[in-house]
């Protein structure tokens, strides 16, 4: 059922994306342009109500800030989470990050009504993965992304909730935080924010140009305007003076930062074993991955020195089997490549191996600032400085 759903789904990735031809994919764009229009028509009404205050965001008395894009995956905003969370609990603040868990598991409803009788607040309370001190759920429970950034910042506490005013009402309460970086923000408008951070990807800013269904976009480029910081990421040190020019059509004032995905070094997935990234030189590799753009990893392990002997590719979020593994160890095997390399985000849903024939390891990465870091530190200086109650008031 599960290969099946995939199956199905992958198909209408590949007509979204114009991979597909024929009759049935041809039909399936038309009816998907036409729900694309309702879908524009739904966004902008919620917009429009959230800025005439019809419909009202949420307050909780604390600094708030977003982190998201106008497009569906792949922009690379974990890293950009994770820079923020660290730079602003260095400079002071008591950090949480609000994530709302994609693809995440909730626990079972008796045990979730066995915490409710035990003395908890709530039946369904938010999904603590760390207080900052200890990792307290998978990564299937948590979803990747939070997992990741749990273990990545054992001192930030990180909590799972699609009602995010919930969870941001825990981290003030429970776990005693003054700053909320929400994940994948943007389009969450019920609680405020201070500062929204929108990333655009430097090789695809705004995905197949049209919106959901039909193409990548959740919202029209122009809704750009609504960002105070604009992070364009994946960049290699080349010029992108042309989407700056498309990006100041939208947004004249937002402070624009280029930045890479800098690699660091290789880690065991099972070990934590960490290795130079020169290793790689010379070496041959397969590469197994279930994330949005898989052909920027497999070219950055290209560009790394190593030849891609075997690739393995899955839908986003895909959570393997140990029998995918294995095939794709035997395939390797064949293939005579040296080791197995896939991602970070990908290595929290490995399974448990009974062998290893090939050692696999997940490419560690962190964001580089490649320009305008002084906007970067002015805007956690800003954050994190002392504040009268006066300048208080006006900064939330």
């Amino acid at each position: 059922m599960s290969q099946n759903r995939e199956q199905l789904e992958q198909f209408v990735v590949d007509v979204i994306l114009d991979k597909r031809q024929g009759v049935r994919a041809n039909l399936l764009r038309g009816f998907l342009r036409g729900a694309s229009k309702l879908y524009e028509g739904a966004v902008n009404s919620r917009l429009w109500l959230y800025r005439n205050r019809i419909m009202r965001e949420r307050s909780l008395g604390c600094l708030v800030v977003s982190i998201g894009n106008l497009t569906v995956g792949g922009t690379g905003k974990t890293p950009v989470v994770e820079k923020f969370a660290r730079s602003l609990q260095d400079g002071g603040r008591r950090v949480a990050i609000l994530s709302r868990g994609y693809k995440s598991v909730k626990q079972p409803f008796l045990k979730r009504l066995v915490g409710k009788i035990q003395g908890k607040n709530e039946i369904d309370p938010p999904r603590v993965v760390s207080d900052g001190k200890s990792l307290l759920l998978d990564s299937k429970t948590a979803g990747d992304e939070p997992y990741m950034l749990a273990a990545n910042l054992r001192d930030i506490p990180v909590v799972v909730d699609k009602d995010r005013v919930k969870s941001g009402r825990h981290a003030i309460g429970e776990l005693n935080c003054d700053t909320l970086i929400l994940d994948d923000g943007l389009q969450y408008l019920r609680l405020k924010h201070r500062l929204d951070i929108v990333l655009v990807d430097r090789w695809q800013p705004f995905g197949t140009e049209k919106l959901l269904p039909r193409g990548t976009l959740r919202e029209p480029p122009r809704n750009l305007k609504r960002a105070s910081y604009i992070f364009i990421t994946k960049c290699n040190g080349e010029p992108n003076d042309e989407l700056i020019e498309r990006i100041r059509l939208y947004n004249r004032t937002a402070e624009i930062i280029e930045c890479e995905h800098r690699p660091r070094h290789l880690q065991h997935i099972e070990t934590r074993e960490t290795l130079p990234l020169d290793t790689l030189k010379g070496k041959k590799v397969g590469t197994v991955s279930a994330i949005a753009v898989p052909e920027s990893f497999e070219d950055g392990v290209r560009r790394l020195g190593a030849t891609v002997e075997a690739t393995c590719r899955f839908m986003d979020h895909h959570r393997f089997t140990e029998q995918e593994i294995i095939t794709f160890i035997n395939c390797c095997i064949e293939s005579e490549v040296d080791m197995i390399i896939t991602t970070e985000k990908d290595a929290v849903r490995f399974p448990r191996l009974g062998r290893m024939d090939v050692p696999i390891y997940f490419l560690r990465v962190e964001i580089g600032i490649l320009s305008n870091e002084e906007s970067f530190d002015q805007c956690i200086a800003r954050i994190c400085k002392p504040r009268t109650e006066t300048s208080a008031r006006r900064f939330f």
